[in-house]
This record gives structure tokens, C-alpha cells and sequence, in this order.
């Protein structure tokens, strides 16, 4: 089954580690603002989900979730999770590890949008 978002393997090993600190995590790709268009972090529960969020799978065991008005421009793509050096969001918890999540895509195939019924 296509997944609408995944995560590399040292993006897992660090919301592991998160884990371990913080209890269980929930993710919301930021649309902009103070902290650019960066996944964010949370402690699960910390950011009020709406009915304008969209629900696109979970990483490492935690939802990840996304406007449904930035989801319009993502929904063809499938988002890609990863680590790289540097300080991420001011309110995303990776951010004292020297670490931040960044987020890559790439477009479906045509057989993976028919999956996904776009």
C-alpha cells in the first residue's frame, strides 16, 4: 500500500530517542510563518488537530498530520521525513538535539495515484 508520508531511517531513530524524552509524538508539517515549512514536533496532544487538518499516516509511530488547504498543494506527492544537521523549528522538540526534520518529496506514479484516488 502507498503510503502518503514515510520517514528515513535516521528520522525513526530520532523520534525514537524523542520518544524515550517526551512520551508518544504527533507531527504537523507547518505551512510557513515563524518556523518556515518545517514538520513540527510535539508532545502528543500539544497542537489541537481540526477539521481543517488532514490525517496523511503516522512515522515512527506518530501521526502525522497537515493543513487541508497546504494539502491541495501536496496530495500528488508523496512526503518524505528526514534528519539534517542544524536547528530546526523553535517549537519543534528535535530542536536542542542539533538536529531538524526536513521534509523532501517526490510526485506518484500513475499506478500509486489510482491507488490513492487522485
Amino acid at each position: 500500500m502507498t503510503e502518503r508520508v514515510t520517514a528515513t531511517e535516521e528520522t525513526l531513530e530520532l523520534i525514537e530517542k524523542l520518544k524515550k524524552r517526551h512520551g508518544p509524538l504527533m507531527f504537523h508539517q507547518s505551512g510557513g510563518c515563524c518556523d518556515g515549512s518545517s514538520p513540527m514536533c510535539y508532545p502528543d496532544g500539544d497542537l489541537r488537530i481540526g477539521e481543517s487538518d488532514v490525517y496523511l499516516g503516522e512515522i515512527g509511530g506518530s501521526p502525522f498530520y497537515m493543513s487541508r488547504d497546504q494539502y491541495e498543494y501536496w496530495k500528488h506527492t508523496q512526503l518524505i521525513i528526514d534528519v539534517v544537521d542544524g536547528r530546526g523549528g523553535m517549537f519543534s522538540l528535535e530542536g536542542p538535539e542539533g538536529k531538524r526534520f526536513f521534509t523532501r518529496s517526490r510526485v506518484f506514479s500513475d499506478e500509486e495515484r489510482k491507488e490513492l484516488q487522485l
